[in-house]
């Protein structure tokens, strides 16, 4: 029985085409994507905020390497044929979708700005936000306040939603919602309510 022998580059050829290419989340860049959003939104009544993380430095080109350094040749080959993938563009916020749900929030905020401001919604963990105090809400206010937490909260769970597709990724959607989350509190100005991790309600 004869023994099928390959060479050394097909068999190169057929590991790098078993390997997964990882792709990662582009932190930094949400962050930057959601405060352009956010303070759009909420327009001067945006709070100061600290810079956003800077971009994470691109992973070095890795090319062929003698076996006589750290990294096995074989090792520095599959990288060069297959190399890791960095999302390190700036997310995609000017899709149709996108900026037709962020039309949507923005003239919708002035009436749920009063709302914020006495306490009565706050900010979720999962980038919505609920009524927190229905007390605090006149009788005549209280069917209008539940009608526009409803539509704000579809837009934001379209909006992480289309935010992820138009980049591509549409697995992408529970980080951009996350990146959110921690975005919409920090923008917001004092005095606002919000729930931590843990769903405690803690003020601003």
């Amino acid at each position: 029985m004869k023994t099928l022998r390959l060479s050394p580059l097909l068999s190169l050829l057929l590991i790098s085409a078993c390997v997964t290419i990882n792709v990662y989340f582009p932190t930094a860049e949400a962050v930057e994507a959601a405060d352009r959003i956010i303070r759009d939104v909420y327009g001067k009544e945006a709070a100061p905020v600290d810079a956003p993380p800077a971009s994470e430095e691109a992973v070095p080109d890795t090319s062929w390497q003698s076996p006589s350094t750290a990294q096995p040749l074989l090792i520095g080959v599959l990288e060069w044929l297959v190399p890791v993938a960095q999302a390190n563009a700036n997310i995609d916020i000017q899709s149709p979708a996108v900026s037709a749900v962020r039309a949507s929030m923005e003239a919708r905020f002035p009436a749920l700005k009063p709302f914020f401001d006495t306490g009565s919604i706050g900010m979720t963990a999962d980038g919505l936000i609920t009524v927190r105090d229905l007390n605090s809400v006149p009788l005549r206010d209280r069917k209008t306040v539940s009608s526009l937490v409803s539509a704000e909260n579809q837009d934001r769970n379209t909006l992480y939603r289309e935010i992820a597709r138009a980049n591509g990724h549409p697995e992408w959607e529970d980080d951009i919602r996350a990146t959110f989350a921690q975005r919409w509190v920090a923008n917001a100005p004092s005095g606002w309510w919000y729930q931590d991790a843990g769903g405690n309600w803690k003020q601003k």
